[in-house]
């Protein structure tokens, strides 16, 4: 069984309150944040670098376009894994990214005559 399930199933003491945050404080059960967190493409680390560059190149007027984004971020994950096969991010992880960041605004550059 997982963790969450066998905390439900064992007996408490009275002390202890019956809601499931409770709950997994007292069984040590681990938070999802922190399972998300494992599961992201970038580490958080190199998500705020990588996020701060597109701020950046941004700012000295040379935006990066959402096309270019999967590509930087795969070139960085690939110098986390020498040996390990990485795959790249996924068709909506810059749409994510952006989610997460809402320092990062979108803008729609139009054509110049």
């Amino acid at each position: 069984m997982d963790p969450a399930s066998l905390a439900l199933a064992q007996s408490l003491p009275m002390s202890v309150r019956r809601t499931y945050t409770a709950l997994a404080e007292y069984s040590d059960v681990p938070i999802s944040r922190t399972t998300a967190q494992r599961q992201q493409y970038l580490t958080p680390s190199e998500e705020l670098a990588f996020v701060r560059h597109i701020i950046k190149s941004a700012a000295l007027r040379f935006p990066l376009r959402i096309k270019d984004i999967p590509s930087l971020a795969f070139s960085i994950a690939r110098r986390r894994f020498a040996t390990k096969a990485i795959k790249p991010p996924n068709k909506n992880w810059p749409q994510a990214l952006a989610k997460r960041h809402p320092e990062l605004v979108r803008r729609n550059n139009m054509a110049m005559d």
